[in-house]
């Protein structure tokens, strides 16, 4: 399993498009932008069959130090959740790289 920067998300995008690299990462940070812009407004985003990004309040808790076992109080704040939309839960399920022909078989 290898990671892939958002760099590289861009290389790939260009090779398939054949779009100028500038504008293909004026875009994807537009969309990155706008992703985080909405959660930290408390906004629901609903991306069909990729997924759904939400944000949670998570409850103030006590933890325990591991190493000293000292009890440590902490603060309730919010988190991001993100559930899986249908094609991206086929498309890791099945191993199948090709996300563009699961999009023509599923319209």
């Amino acid at each position: 399993m290898g990671t892939i920067t958002k760099k590289d998300l861009i290389d790939r995008i260009v090779s398939r498009t054949g779009r100028k690299r500038a504008d293909v990462k004026e875009v994807v940070q537009a969309f990155l932008d706008s992703v985080i812009t909405e959660l930290s407004e408390g906004n629901r985003l609903e991306l069909r069959d990729f997924g759904v990004f939400e944000t949670r309040e998570r409850a103030a808790r006590v933890a325990q130090n591991p190493r000293t076992l000292e009890r440590v109080p902490v603060p309730a704040r919010n988190t991001v959740k993100f559930k899986v939309g249908r094609l991206m839960k086929m498309a890791v399920e099945t191993g199948e790289p090709e996300v563009n022909e699961t999009l023509q078989t599923a319209e």
